[in-house]
């Protein structure tokens, strides 16, 4: 059997590779620090001391990274993945990046005969390591059909948008969209406070309104118990990364944004607070930003 390569094992990269194992792959685990494949190595996945060596036996590389700096570095830096990728190799960049590098490494693959899948995905952490998740997916569709298997270990639902870029540009709207339901809540709450409504009612109403989508009923609660430095499942500094991406493209194709815009300045606070809470910490700006 083939063996694919997980570079990346942040929380979602984590659960992915476990479905890999589970699903009978052989799995080969690389991350920028130690520690985090100890439980995958007992499960029968084996450690890369790069990324170049796991593309050396890999034909399948799929990428959970960051950023655009990250994804640069992993694959085209000194001990970067591309050097040593085959002919025909797969690589599956389920990575949240911008819609300029995703095409621009989809070039550089191109250039080496390497079969690029823009596939980054949504759902939570919980989800990858269930098997849960959404992939958003540009690619080739002959592409997408003979790496589905793979695809389908870690996800439920594979949504093909077109070509290359496709997957990214709806990621880049929906998250850019995410930034403006969650900014907004935290609004409504900043708001009802000051007000001095009760909590617990404004919580429950809120639950069961109409502008209670997934994203604002999973961040409600978070706000609520104003505990923004245990566990974070989405922190700051990625919803910052990811909405600073949409605008750019939203820019490139000269689409207005002026609400993502206004989204986006209260994360842009958030992270000079603290880029490594939970994204529902915006609260706190909110709150604390003059009357």
């Amino acid at each position: 059997m083939e063996k694919i390569a997980i570079l990346g094992l942040g929380r979602m990269g984590h659960g992915m590779a476990f479905r890999l194992i589970e699903n009978g792959f052989k799995v080969l685990v690389w991350n920028r620090s130690r520690g985090k494949e100890t439980d995958l190595i007992k499960r029968g996945a084996c450690w890369a001391e790069s990324p170049a060596a796991a593309a050396r036996e890999a034909s399948v590389i799929i990428c959970m990274l960051a950023d655009d700096d990250a994804s640069r570095a992993v694959l085209l830096g000194e001990y970067g993945a591309f050097a040593q990728m085959k002919p025909d190799s797969f690589i599956i960049e389920c990575s949240t990046l911008s819609f300029d590098h995703v095409n621009f490494i989809s070039v550089e693959a191109k250039k080496r005969g390497i079969i690029y899948i823009d596939c980054p995905v949504t759902g939570m952490p919980s989800a990858a390591a269930e098997g849960k998740l959404t992939l958003l997916v540009g690619a080739d569709p002959v592409h997408l059909e003979a790496i589905r298997p793979v695809l389908s270990s870690f996800s439920n639902t594979i949504r093909y948008f077109g070509p290359i870029g496709s997957g990214t540009a709806y990621k880049l709207m929906i998250n850019l969209m995410g930034a403006v339901q969650i900014a907004a809540l935290a609004e409504g709450l900043a708001m009802a406070d000051k007000f001095g409504l009760d909590k617990k009612t404004v919580i429950e109403a809120v639950e069961h309104s109409a502008a209670a989508s997934p994203q604002v009923i999973r961040n409600l609660y978070k706000m609520a118990a104003a505990n923004f430095n245990h566990e974070p499942a989405f922190t700051v500094r990625l919803r910052y990364k990811d909405a600073a991406y949409g605008l750019a493209l939203a820019e490139k194709i000269k689409s207005h944004t002026p609400v993502g815009e206004a989204a986006f300045g209260w994360f842009a606070a958030a992270k000079k607070e603290n880029a490594d809470a939970d994204e529902a910490a915006v609260l706190n700006v909110i709150n604390s930003s003059p009357g």
